[in-house]
């Protein structure tokens, strides 16, 4: 049952990613197409896509991290013996998730402080862009439990079919 949670939570992730992106695309390009056909411009468009692009890097973190793709060094625990590379990367998942969770804190606080303001355009509450952190980083959080075991254990990340290095490659 926890393997459904978490597929689902992760398809969930992914979909948002999906629908933020391409409603990022859309308004930009159809504002790109009208200020050269036209000389017009959408006035809302810059800022709904600044917004959704706040929205895909914190959404993005948990699913990045589940295949390893997070900028890393590991030369230390390379050089290490595997019993303390074990404790090396159990250090990393405690300090990763107790960052996690001090910025689901944090950016909670934030969304509260922001209720009051407003975007200057489409004036609707700074609270909506700053929930992508605590819901961004609480997402992180189950990201970074689903997969901990196997990158403490054998230092390995998860394999998706969609993501494909070699396959990328050869396009």
């Amino acid at each position: 049952m926890l393997r459904q949670i978490d597929r689902a939570i992760l398809g969930l992730n992914r979909l948002l990613l999906i629908v933020a992106l391409a409603a990022m695309s859309v308004i930009v390009f159809a504002n790109v197409m009208l200020r050269y056909t036209t000389g017009d411009s959408i006035v809302w468009a810059e800022e709904v896509a600044r917004y959704l692009m706040i929205w895909l890097a914190y959404l993005g973190i948990g699913p990045v991290l589940r295949l390893g793709g997070h900028m890393a060094i590991d030369t230390l625990q390379a050089g290490l013996g595997e019993p303390r590379a074990k404790l090396l990367r159990l250090l990393i998942v405690l300090l990763m998730a107790c960052f996690s969770a001090a910025m689901v804190w944090i950016g909670v606080d934030f969304v509260d402080r922001t209720s009051v303001q407003s975007t200057p355009v489409t004036d609707i509450s700074f609270s909506w862009i700053a929930a992508a952190i605590p819901v961004g980083f609480a997402l992180n959080l189950w990201h970074l439990l689903a997969v901990a075991r196997g990158y403490v254990t054998d230092r390995e990340f998860e394999v998706s079919a969609d993501l494909d290095p070699d396959q990328a490659a050869s396009i």
